[in-house]
């Protein structure tokens, strides 16, 4: 079964109001849905979601690369499945978010290709998962109602968005405490919007407040490894490494420096599933625990990452909620979603049939 031909399309879903961090504003879902099409009539389908902060791309670059990547594994029989890897990651270097697109549609071919989901093939360590839910970086009245709203939906965790004002950052993280009651899991993601000695001085603030926070999601800039290891080393909060980790080698780094507790996995920033199954065994064999999280993408990414997440054991924490602010996210197919909880169905593949 050959690679026979690959298109791609756009998809501008709107979301249901602006969502806010300290790095950006976004308010809607632009990105780019590969499809490829093997000599048999199998299709496959992933998705490429353009971020200049984190990966460095934009719609146009990942317009041409999948296409100079597009061209190299055209022919290629999907049986060499390791050998298409090589092709997508090593063809050019970074531009991960695109290399995921092609990445996931040939994992979601080759399980439908075994007539088996995604997840199954992968692992297959459980069914269904539960993610968190992100409360936007606003005014604190409005992030109070946000989590209310999200706990009366059922939503067990929430990832709050800080990164600005000190004072204002604990001041929001306290009043969404006293808000949402203890029962509630509190994570922080402050998106590299903290110095160092800023980052201990609030953290520490919040334990001694007795805030219960669960972890804290990169504090400082993601090149400043050594000041993310002084953040680890003098705080109780677990802290999570997220812009820092594109690839294994970055791992080792993290693990090796002790600069995080925890390793958050997106597509986007590995290139797909292949990359971050290699994170999963390093992560695993050392004893660390990840997160999968998201940026701004629509069902069909989520769905993939789904997949990862339930297939390995390692990955205890979920962060899978971008296709829940949509505020029409009509691809259908992949697996059902009930707010916070994402089941798997028996589909092969990522689940998705006939999106273009």
């Amino acid at each position: 079964m050959k690679i026979f031909k690959i298109q791609t399309s756009e998809i501008n879903i709107p979301i249901i109001k602006p969502f806010n961090t300290s790095i950006r504003t976004v308010d809607s879902i632009n990105n780019i849905i590969v499809k490829i099409i093997t000599d048999n009539g199998l299709v496959g389908y992933g998705e490429a979601a353009p971020h200049p902060f984190v990966t460095g791309e934009t719609k146009d670059s990942i317009k041409a690369t999948l296409e100079h990547i597009g061209n190299k594994i055209t022919g290629m029989n999907l049986e060499n499945f390791e050998g298409i890897m090589i092709e997508i990651h090593n063809r050019i270097l970074n531009n991960t978010s695109a290399k995921s697109a092609i990445d996931m549609a040939i994992f979601d071919l080759y399980a439908q290709y075994l007539d088996k989901p995604l997840y199954t093939i992968l692992g297959g360590y459980r069914r269904q998962i539960e993610t968190d839910i992100s409360i936007s970086l606003n005014p604190i009245t409005e992030m109070v109602n946000d989590s209310l709203d999200a706990t009366n939906r059922g939503f067990n965790t929430l990832k709050i968005k800080l990164g600005q004002e000190y004072k204002q950052d604990i001041s929001r993280i306290s009043e969404i405490r006293k808000a949402v009651g203890k029962n509630i899991k509190l994570r922080v993601d402050a998106n590299q919007g903290w110095k160092p000695k800023e980052a201990i001085k609030i953290i520490s603030e919040m334990e001694d407040m007795g805030l219960d926070i669960e972890l804290v999601e990169q504090p400082v800039h993601y090149k400043d490894i050594d000041g993310m290891a002084f953040v680890t080393k003098n705080v109780k909060t677990p802290i999570l490494a997220d812009e820092s980790v594109h690839s294994p080698s970055d791992v080792l780094n993290i693990i090796q420096k002790k600069a995080a507790d925890l390793i958050n996995i997106k597509l986007i920033k590995t290139g797909g599933i292949y990359n971050a199954l290699k994170i999963c065994s390093i992560a695993e064999s050392i004893g660390i625990e990840c997160m999968i999280g998201c940026t701004n993408e629509s069902k069909l990414s989520i769905s993939a990452a789904a997949h990862l997440a339930c297939a390995k054991r390692v990955i205890t924490k979920f962060d899978l909620d971008s296709h829940l602010f949509c505020a029409d996210d009509s691809l259908l197919g992949g697996p059902l979603t009930n707010e916070s909880k994402i089941i798997m169905t028996e589909a092969s593949g990522i689940g998705f049939r006939d999106l273009f």
